[in-house]
């Protein structure tokens, strides 16, 4: 099994000069919570998180449309390459503890990105797993799954006080 079986098509990248408005505004759209980071060339400089977003806004103070994403990015990241086996990109992301690997072509153009989700909806619709583990899986993967309807940010969720006992 190789990455490019079960990655996520295709890459959504933000430029390095672009806005954290930008990302966040991507990240709501295709319902991720990171995008890979080029420069003008198109190669593969950083990655962005939804954490890295808020940590960045708290941390200055400023309106996302101000902070440029160089400002908040990882600029160590850990990329694969789509034919790269499926188990390389699970040690590596063992290893390093990342959620999300970036997929490059060999121009080192994002191509893809490989997520826990990924893996976790792969490791559920494959069926190689049994047991406890298999409810594990089941579990990482309906977590995982992308969100039926969009929640508008801007609505709080209407909650029902407990009934006496």
């Amino acid at each position: 099994m190789s990455i490019q079986d079960i990655m996520s098509t295709p890459a959504v990248t933000c430029r390095e000069t672009d806005t954290l408005s930008r990302a966040a505004q991507l990240m709501w759209e295709r319902d991720c919570g990171a995008i890979p980071v080029t420069d003008e060339a198109g190669a593969l400089v950083g990655i962005v998180t939804d954490r890295d977003i808020c940590m960045a806004a708290y941390t200055k103070g400023a309106p996302l449309s101000a902070i440029p994403i160089s400002d908040a990015m990882a600029k160590q990241v850990f990329s694969c390459h789509a034919d790269d086996p499926l188990e390389a990109a699970e040690r590596l992301m063992s290893e390093k503890q990342i959620r999300r690997v970036p997929v490059v072509d060999g121009d080192n153009r994002p191509v893809g990105l490989l997520s826990l989700n990924d893996i976790a909806r792969y490791a559920v619709s494959a069926r190689k797993r049994n047991g406890i583990d298999r409810e594990v899986t089941q579990t990482l993967a309906a977590i995982c799954e992308p969100r039926a309807q969009p929640v508008q940010p801007w609505r709080q969720a209407q909650v029902q006080p407990p009934a006496p006992i």
